[in-house]
């Protein structure tokens, strides 16, 4: 499964340099100089950063290859994308990545099927977009008062949703 990383802006400045929205918490190591990156569309890549630097708090990288204002903004749009295998797990047993959830079977705490996790939103709180059969999709807080158990290897997690969540 590929994760976004990055997604490239507008280009600044005329040596070919690109803004890139950071979808990362480790964006030191995945835009490093050197690095080569997957793009999405495919076609676009991949991508050997040049160099990078951070203006006005905003990442600005340049790619091997790209060396005007013209070639910077035929990728805007692009999506920057690792594969999921190359992310370390979590130290903390209460953290996870987007992919391990995505796929995941819920159930109530009582044993209810509910549905299965098709996306995770990061809208101020974390949300869980649960797919329901028949029914509208369910967006859950993950938080562990609603959510009080995360089995990976089982391919699950437990729900304890307040009245009317579903």
């Amino acid at each position: 499964m590929q994760l976004v990383v990055g997604r490239i802006g507008r280009p600044h400045g005329v040596r070919g340099e690109v803004t890139v929205e950071v979808r990362t918490d480790d964006p030191e190591l995945r835009f490093a100089v050197g690095a080569a990156i997957a793009t999405d569309p495919e076609s676009r890549g991949p991508l050997v950063i040049a160099g990078r630097r951070s203006h006005k708090g905003v990442l600005l990288v340049s790619f091997e290859g790209i060396h005007d204002r013209d070639a910077a903004d035929e990728l805007r749009g692009t999506m920057l994308v690792i594969d999921s295998g190359e992310v370390a797990p979590s130290d903390d047993p209460d953290e996870f990545h987007d992919h391990e959830l995505m796929g995941l079977t819920v159930e109530t705490v009582s044993g209810e099927p509910v549905g299965e996790v098709v996306d995770i939103l990061h809208h101020g709180q974390d949300l869980l977009v649960v797919k329901r059969k028949g029914q509208e999709q369910a967006l859950i807080p993950f938080v562990k008062a609603l959510v009080p158990e995360v089995d990976l290897e089982a391919g699950r997690l437990v729900v304890d949703p307040p009245e009317g969540l579903l």
